[in-house]
């Protein structure tokens, strides 16, 4: 069988079954492609336009396997990503299991297209990635600005032992610091220029009706309570204590905008432009923060 003809009996394969998408893909054709070119050790990028490329004879016991994985991703309904243990966010591949939620972080693309450079103060040094799961969010920092250190804090071991094999990947021991912590329970003195965070935001409503292949990923990492402002209100309530005086939050709430706007009426952040839209990640200032009166009235 061909290359591309595999792939495409994937895709009707997997558009065929009642598996859900958006943990590194959004449709069968992308998630055919992704994992018919891992099963076969092919980079992700390879040029399927290039007739010599799409035409290329794969062996059959390559065909078997590819249709092992494909079967396997139909009736385990695991997403792709803990299938193949690699994710990848604005390009980058991440290391990833069952221990860490899959990285889709929306921030990813604000940070990477710099939409938050003008707010963020040229002499920055320090940042924090709250929530760093696999620490994808925390490398990107690292990547994108040379000259920040990054405190990485999460919750939980599992993730942070993720978090670690990735920050080791990419070299980068010496300026990504990781760290278990409950929200902000263990900061102290350090005062950050920069902080991001995409906490657990899902609403309980939403958690209800989660697909199979998202309830696959650690609950901690999703459920944000009823409204799913459940850890957001003591990271606001705090974080202004931890910023610098031209820090800036950078905050992810997906779908959660309303519910973010019923909470915290008094602020008025700044909405970022994403590939999912204006109202999934929004950016404040200490200002804003110090102005609200939020760490008052949400101690």
């Amino acid at each position: 069988m061909q290359l591309l003809s595999l792939i495409q009996e994937s895709y009707d394969r997997l558009n065929l079954s009642k598996i859900q998408f958006g943990q590194g893909t959004t449709n069968a054709w992308d998630e055919a492609v992704w994992l018919v070119l891992w099963q076969l050790h092919l980079p992700l990028d390879t040029d399927l336009d290039t007739p010599a490329v799409a035409q290329q004879a794969i062996e059959h016991t390559d065909c078997d396997a590819v249709h092992a994985l494909i079967a396997q991703r139909i009736t385990s309904r695991q997403p792709a990503a803990y299938l193949t243990k690699e994710a990848w966010l604005q390009g980058v591949s991440f290391y990833i299991d069952e221990r860490a939620i899959i990285p889709r972080s929306l921030i990813a693309e604000c940070l990477m297209a710099g939409n938050f450079d003008a707010w963020l103060d040229p002499d920055s040094s320090h940042a924090l990635d709250l929530c760093t799961g696999n620490g994808s969010l925390a490398v990107l920092t690292a990547l994108t600005y040379p000259d920040l250190s990054v405190d990485a804090l999460d919750i939980s071991t599992d993730a942070l032992a993720v978090a670690e094999i990735n920050v080791a990947r990419y070299e980068l021991a010496d300026r990504i610091s990781l760290s278990q912590s409950d929200g902000l329970a263990t900061l102290k003195a350090q005062r950050y220029d920069l902080v991001l965070c995409n906490p657990p935001y899902v609403n309980a409503a939403s958690m209800a009706t989660l697909p199979q292949e998202f309830l696959a990923e650690p609950a901690l990492a999703l459920a944000g309570g009823g409204d799913g402002m459940d850890f957001i209100r003591p990271f606001l309530a705090g974080i202004t204590h931890h910023l610098a005086e031209q820090g800036i939050v950078v905050l992810e709430v997906g779908h959660e905008r309303a519910h973010f706007e019923q909470a915290f009426p008094q602020l008025e952040p700044i909405w970022l432009a994403t590939s999912a839209g204006d109202d999934h990640v929004c950016l404040l200032t200490k200002e804003m923060l110090d102005e609200s009166g939020i760490a008052i009235q949400h101690p």
